[in-house]
């Protein structure tokens, strides 16, 4: 799916290559399709139980664009840069991306 890491690039263990990047890219495929996302949720939580049979449409839409993006090597290889960007800066500061953007404490 991808070519061997250019010298540089930081070496990508199998688990970055073949779990973390692709969970990043369904995160954002996700809000990429948020439209169908919705669409879909929106149809489950109205029909209940009928979900299977009634948001099949729904279903499809949301599939096919969520698909779009996890078949796009450029879309892969944009997750991919910016996961090493924030491994190269977690690496740098110690601090993970999520806790990087929760904001600083004031004092008064």
């Amino acid at each position: 799916m991808e070519a061997p890491n250019s010298p540089q690039e930081p070496f990508l263990r199998h688990v970055e290559t073949d779990v973390l990047i692709p969970k990043m890219m369904r995160e954002k495929a996700k809000e990429l399709c948020a439209e169908k996302v919705t669409a879909f949720n929106h149809c489950c939580k109205e029909t209940g139980f009928l979900m299977v049979f009634k948001c099949r449409e729904q279903n499809a839409a949301l599939k096919e664009c969520l698909t779009v993006h996890y078949r796009d090597s450029a879309f892969f290889e944009e997750c991919k840069q910016e996961y090493i960007k924030e491994k190269l800066e977690f690496q740098r500061t110690g601090v993970a991306a999520k806790n990087r953007s929760q904001k600083l404490p004031t004092s008064m």
